[in-house]
């Protein structure tokens, strides 16, 4: 009984985590492909604005929130129209699949004015949401196909005035965001020359930072125990409405910028606002969200779920009360861990981040794999 508790125990640390963070690795505009530059290694000629790694922006009021990490204007533009096709291949640290699956796509723009985006500082950006995508009938989030290697597609509004434009498409990352500060912010912003004789203009724009606050229900959310539908954060979809083209099961679906059903959402977000801070202050709540493990590990590895598939074959009522016991005794000694190790670093670290220093991250985490694996 021992053998198979301590065996069940092992696999909080036995499974790997992949490379948590990414970037927009390719751009393409009806169908020409533009290659970005790896985070802080400038060697190609790109319409993506560069960042400097792939840590995620954290924090409603960081001052990266606009465009991602240390983001440098682009040396091209891409050529677009009105409704042009716009994909944005989202890839890990390494190169590889996207690596998170639960939390909103959102997509924005905004004009660089008559001098162009090659020197717009975009700080000073206004911007109008063209599309976003988050959690489907099915249960799963528009993010999930970025994990299996999809890229996200955005049409532009087919009203769209002619000119420079930054189009900024950000994915926020929510496995880790029931506790205040943890949704993670991935932003990226290209640069598009729109051509045409359309006179559209946007009805509304907001800045970045200060378009969201820490504290709105669509960032401070418990997406494991969602109640009612998501809220996206942000204002509602512009006027000039664009669609998110998503990838399910090898057929392509379009989620349509409905601007009433956007503004209905949005208004809804206030009274949602109290009952999600509310729900943030209950240290034990989101520790029952047992279903979420293998997201909340990243969704790690086949061989990994493998493993916790035949673990949970092999024990026995029994067994479970063992894990659990022993469970209880080892909780408080791996708290301490996490959060010296979190004490050793000034900066901001991936693998700290990963591993939820706070107790009542551990807690929720631990709760999670095992109610997995048994």
């Amino acid at each position: 009984m021992k053998t198979a508790a301590a065996f069940a125990l092992s696999l909080l640390v036995a499974v790997p985590f992949v490379s948590a963070h990414g970037y927009v690795g390719t751009l393409t505009v009806d169908g020409k492909a533009y290659k970005g530059n790896t985070p802080n290694n400038n060697k190609v000629q790109s319409p993506i604005r560069m960042i400097s790694d792939v840590n995620p922006v954290k924090g409603a009021t960081n001052k990266f929130l606009s465009c991602g990490q240390n983001a440098q204007k682009a040396p091209l533009v891409a050529d677009a129209k009105p409704g042009s096709t716009v994909s944005f291949q989202w890839v890990n640290g390494q190169g590889g699949n996207w690596p998170h699956n639960v939390g909103p796509l959102m997509t924005y723009m905004a004009s660089c004015g008559s001098a162009g985006c090659a020197n717009f500082d975009s700080s000073k950006a206004q911007w109008f949401k063209i599309a976003e995508a988050g959690l489907q009938k099915d249960g799963t989030w528009a993010q999930a196909a970025l994990m299996q290697g999809k890229p996200a597609v955005v049409q532009l509004p087919s009203n769209i005035a002619p000119g420079e434009y930054l189009i900024r498409h950000e994915i926020i990352a929510l496995h880790t965001a029931m506790t205040l500060g943890g949704a993670e912010f991935y932003p990226s912003c290209s640069q598009l020359k729109v051509s045409g004789s359309a006179t559209g203009k946007p009805n509304q724009t907001v800045s970045f930072p200060g378009a969201y606050k820490d504290t709105d229900p669509g960032i401070l959310v418990d997406v494991y125990d969602l109640k009612g539908a998501y809220v996206y954060p942000g204002p509602a979809i512009s006027n000039l409405a664009g669609k998110t083209i998503l990838a399910v099961n090898g057929t392509q679906t379009t989620v349509a910028a409905s601007k009433a059903a956007s503004t209905s959402s949005h208004a809804s977000s206030s009274s949602a606002h109290a009952s999600s801070s509310s729900h943030a202050s209950s240290s034990t709540h989101a520790s029952t969200s047992s279903h979420a493990a293998s997201t909340s590990l990243h969704s790690s590895s086949t061989t990994s779920h493998a493993a916790a598939a035949s673990v949970k074959a092999a024990v026995s009522t029994s067994v479970k009360a063992a894990v659990t016991a022993v469970a209880t005794s080892s909780k408080a000694s791996a708290t301490t861990s996490a959060a010296a190790a979190a004490s050793s670093s000034d900066e901001y670290d991936c693998e700290d981040e990963e591993e939820e220093t706070t107790t009542q991250q551990h807690a929720r985490r631990y709760s999670r794999v095992m109610a997995a694996i048994l």
